[in-house]
């Protein structure tokens, strides 16, 4: 699978749990995460799409544990069974029951 019909396949699986899965651009901060993931009641994470098998940059993996560290939920994402996993998880990322980051 494409990594852009994995990035697709997340917007609309976000919109039915009524929420939004942002293109996340930082042109002055590379190697931000691919979406910005925002749910119901306060809740967000971020998300790195990836092709099947591919793995994140070290700069990317850089960003993700600066952002891990300040309590963001980050998320690499390149398998279509993972994003509900992963959306339950930022789900949860805030009441304690969830939200281990990959």
């Amino acid at each position: 699978m494409r990594e852009r019909t994995l990035e697709l396949k997340l917007v609309k699986e976000t919109r039915k749990r009524g929420g939004v899965a942002l293109k996340f651009v930082s042109p002055s901060f590379s190697g931000m995460p691919d979406r910005l993931v925002l749910l119901p009641h306060q809740v967000m994470g971020f998300v790195e799409v990836k092709a099947p098998g591919e793995k994140p940059r070290p700069l990317q993996k850089s960003r993700h544990a600066m952002l891990r560290e300040m309590g963001f939920p980050v998320f690499v994402l390149d398998h279509s069974d993972e994003i509900p996993v992963i959306l339950d998880q930022i789900t949860h990322a805030q009441d304690g029951k969830g939200g281990e980051a990959q």
